[in-house]
């Protein structure tokens, strides 16, 4: 199936690829496919964001469109930055200013007390105006300071409770290491767009027949 990637991350572009690639799909992003449509995002929920994106863009280019809105929600921050996490600095989209915000906004807050989770929805579009949306979560903390360089947005900070298998299933992330440290192969297995792209792929054959 040739899906359209509602997205002008390339971070995020390249993961929904290679997930949905791997799942014997073809990926457009709106970009390639010429669409300049940037739909505002005033949804509450990563859920809501998703779908506005989703609707957006399938409308624009005419085919199954998948979009996703993701973030990190800290609980030592009340759930911030939540939805407003691309933009947390004021500015959508640069990574090291929201980086160096939430660094400063955790400043003081010790170890045993930065629980975080990245929290993912996508959202599945048809053309007809039927819909579909997953949501994934991955737990673990934010530390103190950047490490890695294969991961983007808050990556770098971010440490999972677990990581995958080649051989398939995960285990602990006993090495502590990030998001941006991690191989492909091990994000994806727990990471939250991968396990909710993993609930899509389980379940697309079915939402697909419905019509």
């Amino acid at each position: 199936m040739l899906i359209c990637a509602a997205t002008g991350n390339a971070g995020k572009l390249k993961e929904i690829r290679r997930i949905l690639e791997a799942q014997g799909h073809q990926v457009k992003s709106q970009k390639e496919l010429g669409i300049t449509l940037e739909p505002e995002e005033t949804g509450t929920t990563f859920a809501e964001n998703a779908l506005i994106k989703a609707k957006a863009i399938c409308e624009a280019s005419g085919l199954p469109t998948l979009a996703d809105d993701s973030g990190l929600m800290v609980e030592a921050l009340g759930g911030a930055p939540g939805v407003y996490s691309a933009r947390y600095c004021g500015r959508h989209g640069d990574d090291e200013a929201n980086n160096d915000k939430l660094l400063a906004e955790l400043a003081g807050v010790e170890e045993g007390k930065r629980a975080a989770k990245f929290v993912s929805a996508v959202c599945f579009y048809l053309p007809e105006g039927r819909f579909v949306t997953y949501l994934g979560e991955c737990p673990g903390r934010v530390i103190f300071e950047r490490r890695g360089t294969n991961g983007f947005g808050y990556d770098p900070l971010f440490v999972p409770d677990e990581v995958g298998l080649a051989e398939g299933g995960v285990r602990p992330n006993s090495e502590g290491r990030t998001y941006a440290e991690l191989e492909a192969i091990e994000k994806d297995a727990i990471s939250h767009r991968g396990k909710a792209m993993a609930l899509l792929d389980k379940n697309l054959a079915a939402f697909l027949n419905e019509g």
